[in-house]
């Protein structure tokens, strides 16, 4: 009777995994919630974009060029007679697939270098935080735009594509590895990681087994945060002609034709939806993440 009372007595979270509470409180952000609606709709109309138009997305039509929104072309045509819905929903698999690829570029630099610097500290913590603050010191979009100006002159639009996803993702590590570091730090001196040495366990393992999972939440976070300003990123690069160039189609691209005044005056059609895609896309994974940070935050109590 003692055992049963004590155990009605235990709080519910502590009778849950902590990643079921985590699933518990994000629930609870309703904002958030909204904004895996958007990202859902905007990734499945990327994915089924042949079932969804009955257009290539490099089908010309020389007699219907710069048509405007009709039954036909929802979205209207552009300079070269092609769908722009099509145009659009392919647009968004390069957009989508830039922020992710990045992302996983930036967090995979980003929390083996933290955690390398975390766990061995002195003159190897030392090293890697300087060039880390080196990075860090550069302004990242002059910086990116020289690189992609230098490296990626005269390539092809594929290889051109995945320049820019190394050129993102490799400037954007060195926040991560400092929040890495500072968890690692702490973690390092821990009853579980003096064990681990204790019982010979090799370094990169308990690194990569014990202490990196420790951090997850926060890497998650910055997984999130981090894709939402890949896609502004690699937008900007475009609208700049420096990132993913014609004909392969992503939203940045496609928004640079916002940059001839007439286009901009007579053609909305060519410019907006484009632009709305960004936005939406970019809103909703920082609801997502702004979420995640709440509900793995463990003074949270809402």
């Amino acid at each position: 009777m003692i055992e049963d009372s004590q155990q009605q007595n235990i709080p519910k979270e502590q009778s849950i995994g902590p990643w079921k509470m985590v699933w518990i409180k994000f629930k609870k952000k309703k904002i958030a919630l909204v904004g895996v609606f958007i990202l859902v709709i905007l990734v499945l109309s990327s994915v089924f974009a042949p079932f969804l138009t009955p257009y290539g997305q490099e089908e010309m039509n020389f007699t219907n060029i710069n048509a405007a929104p009709s039954r036909e072309h929802l979205l209207g045509t552009d300079n070269l007679g092609r769908d722009y819905l099509t145009r659009l929903l392919y647009g968004g698999r390069i957009s989508l697939m830039v922020g992710v690829i990045s992302a996983f570029i930036s967090v995979t630099l980003g929390s083996t270098i933290g955690g390398i610097a975390g766990f061995f500290g002195g003159r190897i913590d030392n090293v890697l935080m300087r060039f880390a603050e080196i990075v860090m010191s550069f302004p990242f979009l002059p910086l990116a735009i020289t690189i992609s100006a230098v490296v990626g002159a005269d390539v092809e639009p594929e290889t051109k594509m995945y320049i820019v996803m190394m050129i993102i993702g490799g400037l954007s590590w060195p926040g991560l590895s400092r929040i890495v570091r500072g968890q690692i730090l702490s973690l390092k001196e821990q009853e579980f990681v003096l064990a681990a040495k204790a019982l010979g366990i090799p370094n990169y393992k308990i690194i990569l087994k014990h202490l990196i999972p420790n951090t997850i939440g926060y890497i998650i976070v910055s997984a999130a945060l981090g894709m939402a300003g890949a896609i502004m990123s690699e937008s900007a690069l475009s609208f700049l002609g420096l990132g993913v160039v014609p004909p392969t189609p992503t939203w940045g691209n496609m928004v640079q034709n916002a940059r001839n005044l007439h286009v901009l005056r007579t053609r909305p059609w060519l410019w907006i939806p484009p632009g709305i895609a960004i936005l939406a896309a970019v809103m909703s994974i920082n609801l997502i993440g702004d979420g995640l940070r709440d509900a793995i935050d463990p003074k949270s109590n809402n």
